[in-house]
């Protein structure tokens, strides 16, 4: 019998394999924007090593590859082959061979203690059922004086769409409505820093920043619905049932005059102290060179 994470983590592979098609549209662009600034708010120095756990099509592992430059490396891995494809495209276009994308579990990264000058999670650290217990494993990957960043969604995720999509999948299939989202245990930035403390991460500081996606027309509400998770419950309807709730939504956007939806993200991040040896030699090293 399938263990629970495992079916977990196939319909994950499987939702954002079928989202793919629509992932990288504009209704989506919150993906590469978040991605970004998840970077941006790390240091990261030419020739770093980086890990990106989740790395979906490469909205932060581009811009990571672009920070640490060609004498570095970075890791991006995810369940989802179609999105790995898109992420390998993209740094071909723009010559960063140093960054590769691979098929790996989050929950079984076979990577050294300490290998990486930064570990990056965006939008991923959610889909396990101990998400401490995993950002506890990705603390292990982080050598010391490295960096730990997890990226999630804050309250109100793409409302009010998401309460318009919600009724209408009661409406036609009540039994794939749901009440919950993943992430809801780490909405606050009290309750993201008390599932770090809670992994022995310390020294974390938690960013919340308030954002929207705008919607340019309420065809690209659709859109996001199929380029996001939203994707897995549009693949257990029938295609008759697909078009109704197609229908309710753009109607329901059209109708309330909706031209944004809610993006509210928290950014976290914890650096790895140095233990006292390392201390020392890092101060040697600078007096040396000072000298």
């Amino acid at each position: 019998m399938q263990n629970p994470y495992e079916a977990a983590r196939a319909r994950s592979a499987a939702t954002y394999n079928a989202a793919a098609d629509h992932f990288d549209d504009a209704p989506l662009a919150f993906w590469d924007r978040y991605g970004r600034r998840t970077v941006e708010r790390i240091n990261l120095k030419p020739g770093a090593r980086v890990l990106d756990v989740g790395c979906g099509s490469g909205a932060s592992a581009i811009p990571a590859a672009e920070r640490v430059g060609s004498n570095g490396r970075v890791i991006g891995v995810d369940v989802a082959d179609r999105l790995l494809d898109k992420a390998r495209t993209k740094a071909r276009w723009r010559g960063l061979s140093h960054a590769t994308f691979c098929y790996g579990d989050m929950t079984s990264l076979a990577f050294d203690d300490e290998s990486f000058d930064a570990v990056v999670c965006v939008f991923s650290i959610f889909f396990v059922p101990d998400i401490a217990r995993q950002a506890r494993a990705l603390w292990r990957l982080v050598r010391p004086g490295g960096t730990l960043a997890i990226t999630t969604w804050g309250r109100d995720f793409v409302e009010p769409g998401a309460s318009i999509w919600w009724q209408s999948i009661s409406d036609v299939r009540p039994d794939l409505a749901r009440s919950f989202n993943p992430w809801d245990s780490i909405v606050e930035p009290e309750t993201l820093l008390a599932m770090m403390n809670k992994a022995n991460i310390p020294g974390g500081l938690v960013v919340a920043e308030d954002g929207h996606q705008r919607l340019g027309c309420s065809e690209d509400w659709w859109t996001l619905i199929l380029g996001a998770g939203f994707r897995w419950t549009v693949e257990q309807l029938s295609a008759d049932d697909v078009e109704r709730v197609k229908e309710a939504n753009i109607r329901a956007i059209r109708e309330r005059a909706i031209d944004k939806v809610t993006t509210n993200v928290l950014y976290a991040t914890a650096i790895k102290p140095l233990c006292h040896a390392e201390k020392f030699r890092r101060s040697s090293a600078v007096t040396a060179g000072s000298g």
